[in-house]
């Protein structure tokens, strides 16, 4: 059997149950082999018996001292038995598990793992997981799992794929003696049936590093095939004209990332950056100085946003700081009447496009595309961004995010890309007060918000939720947040609502009427999140800020403090938990959207750092890149010095590294593998 084979040739995997381990991604025993547990039940330590409390989770031991007589019914069965433990007694319950009943013996004795019911003077569990005292496995492994499939059959299936299974080994000798690392089989072995602590730390250490050398090679064979594509080649253009008709002065930060970024552009091979700023920092400005560039050297520019309300507000921005040059600024989304903007790209007349995703579409054709640019790259994948840039002959390629990324994830998440970081602010910029505060002081933030907007500003109140539902009744939800304050305490104020969930002419029409002052409150969703630049809002309220990650309010709060007035960032939670206080107190405490995000990171974890989207990044299955930062490190070197050697991973001996690369990778030819 290989790892190839699918898992039909398991014992126990009939048709039925290939489905159900379709459904879980397991569609090959080699699939199977790293369906990595997700927990690990941990049978070491149990409590006793009389310290259990009701409502905890808790492993505990004991002696069944008696069997009760199984109560029966057409429907259901219960099967019960009573354990002890010299310090107390624990009824527990099995439900319709006759074969759990039967394998338990009175007198024998077990170590059990469940969560307790009943009372402190009346102990209850039902259904625990179990092992027999004296089982060498006693760390259970847990998996993520769907209906039909229990941990048990994922276990069995496993280990007859390990007794049957020539796996191959994708690492050398060479580089498991030199780094430490036992052998795969081996490993697999002791991460699905650990012995020990230490057999299981040994076995995911060494899968992990497997795992982070993959992500390494792979993005780097992605970069080194960018770097030898053909490419528009421009030359030197005077850029005095362009920054001496700015009305303020550049930040060291903004001139030093446009002059890295032209020289990349003039190196003859596609330029492929990251430019990285906090909210506020100024990356429009450069974004608007390369397209300058690329225009004195007869290219077109394109630039992608995520909404349609952050594309016309970079257009109209765009235009400000090109048109005095006679550059023309084209918009283009899904409101947008095309057929125009589609002869004035094809011509070449509008020198710059600026879009969301309909820049894509098919119908688009350059006349001579150079810039790429887009914006908040995580909220697109990888393909959206390929298709832009297959639009023009290799362009030269800037990402633009404004979501500090924290640096043991950054070569993980843009490791094709070169980058660039704007780690000034613009001056005049005054810091933002931000304060948290439980719903207790609620009134006294209408009021705050009240002296504002009769002194001339205006306001937000973001909330987490469009609408209520039953399982969120506690939390905020815009619709009724909005109609609750235009009826009470904002009866005589303009009142705006915005949300995803409106039509985009109701969404442009509010948002417009917020830009011009004409809406003095505006209640939203995080539709608000991303870009919106409103200098006369200086308050933002958010409600239940529990519910939101530590970046994405430091996204939120970066809506106000765009003026020379005081801004204010008030997070409203009633949550206790020490998760929370810890996530306010980083909020209050810094603006320092790089520190933000390593706290995000320390918090939340890698997984949900960013989202389903993950940038685009490959899923990991068992690495940790934010306690793995010592082994990233380490495979980054590695990755180095074997594309040295073999820049293609054409030979025989990392024949199984290439191999992982594309499993990882999936699209070969993207990565320069073929």
């Amino acid at each position: 059997m290989h790892e190839s084979d699918g898992i039909s040739k398991l014992r126990g995997v009939g048709p039925k149950r290939v489905q159900l381990f379709e459904n879980m991604g397991i569609r090959t025993v080699g699939d199977l082999l790293r369906y990595f547990p997700r927990d690990y039940t941990d049978y070491t330590k149990p409590a006793p018996i009389s310290s259990l409390m009701p409502d905890e989770t808790a492993v505990f031991a004991g002696k069944i001292t008696r069997k009760l007589h199984p109560y029966i019914t057409p429907k259901y069965s219960l099967y019960k038995v009573v354990v002890n433990d010299g310090t107390d007694d624990i009824l527990i319950t099995f439900f319709n598990s006759q074969f759990v009943f039967e394998k338990l013996t009175e007198g024998g004795e077990y170590v059990f793992s469940g969560k307790i019911k009943g009372s402190p003077f009346a102990k209850e569990c039902s259904s625990p997981g179990f092992i027999q005292a004296g089982d060498p496995n006693v760390l259970v492994p847990k998996y993520h799992l769907t209906a039909g499939i229990t941990a048990n059959v994922v276990s069995l299936a496993i280990k007859d794929a390990l007794a049957q299974c020539a796996v191959s080994e994708p690492l050398s000798e060479e580089i498991r003696e030199k780094h430490g690392l036992v052998g795969y089989k081996k490993a697999l072995s002791d991460v699905h049936f650990p012995v020990s602590h230490e057999s299981l730390e040994t076995a995911r250490h060494r899968l992990a590093f497997e795992e982070l050398l993959t992500l390494q090679l792979g993005l780097r064979l992605m970069k080194n095939s960018t770097k030898k594509a053909a490419s528009v080649v421009m030359s030197d253009t005077d850029m005095s004209g362009f920054f001496g008709s700015l009305r303020f002065t550049p930040t060291g930060a903004q001139l030093r990332s446009v002059e890295e970024c032209i020289a990349d552009m003039k190196s003859g091979v596609p330029m492929n950056r990251l430019l990285q700023g906090d909210v506020g920092s100024g990356k429009t400005l450069v974004a608007a100085a390369l397209c300058f560039f690329a225009a004195r050297n007869g290219c077109q520019s394109a630039l992608m946003a995520p909404t349609e309300i952050l594309a016309k507000q970079h257009a109209n921005t765009l235009a400000d700081f090109l048109e005095p040059h006679g550059i023309t600024v084209a918009l283009l989304t899904g409101s947008t009447v095309k057929k125009p903007v589609y002869a004035a790209i094809e011509s070449g007349q509008a020198a710059v496009v600026v879009g969301t995703h309909a820049l894509i579409q098919s119908a688009v054709q350059f006349r001579r595309l150079g810039l790429v640019i887009t914006d908040e790259q995580h909220r697109f994948g990888v393909r959206q961004r390929t298709v832009l840039s297959s639009k023009g002959e290799s362009p030269h390629t800037l990402v633009m995010s404004a979501t500090p990324i924290p640096r043991t994830l950054a070569f993980a998440v843009y490791g094709d890309l070169d980058v660039s970081v704007l780690d000034e602010m613009p001056k005049g910029r005054v810091p933002i007060r931000t304060y948290g505060v439980d719903s207790s002081y609620r009134e006294r933030i209408f009021r705050f918000i009240i002296k504002y907007i009769k002194n001339g500003f205006q306001a937000y109140i973001v909330c987490p939720f469009v609408e209520k539902s039953d399982s969120m009744s506690d939390k905020a939800s815009a619709e009724d947040y909005f109609a609750a304050l235009k009826q009470t305490w904002f009866s005589d104020i303009p009142i705006g609502l915005l949300h995803g969930k409106m039509k985009q002419t109701e969404k442009d029409r509010t948002m417009a009427a917020f830009k011009d002052g004409t809406i003095k409150l505006l209640v939203a969703t995080t539709v608000i999140e991303v870009g919106i630049d409103v200098p006369n809002a200086v308050i933002i309220v958010v409600e239940n800020a529990e519910q939101f990650g530590l970046s994405q309010l430091h996204q939120l709060r970066g809506r106000v403090g765009r003026g020379s007035e005081q801004s204010h960032c008030i997070l409203i939670t009633d949550s206790r938990s020490e998760y929370t206080k810890a996530r306010i107190d980083t909020m209050v405490r810094t603006s320092d959207g790089f520190e933000i995000a390593n706290e995000d990171l320390k918090l939340r974890g890698p997984g949900n750092f960013f989202g389903a989207a993950q940038h685009g990044l490959p899923t990991l299955k068992i690495a940790d890149l934010n306690a793995d930062v010592m082994l990233l490190h380490e495979t980054e070197r590695l990755a180095e010095d074997i594309l040295a050697g073999d820049p293609k991973l054409s030979s025989a001996e990392n024949s199984g590294l290439r191999r992982l690369v594309e499993g990882l990778f999936r699209e070969r030819e993207t990565f320069g593998v073929n």
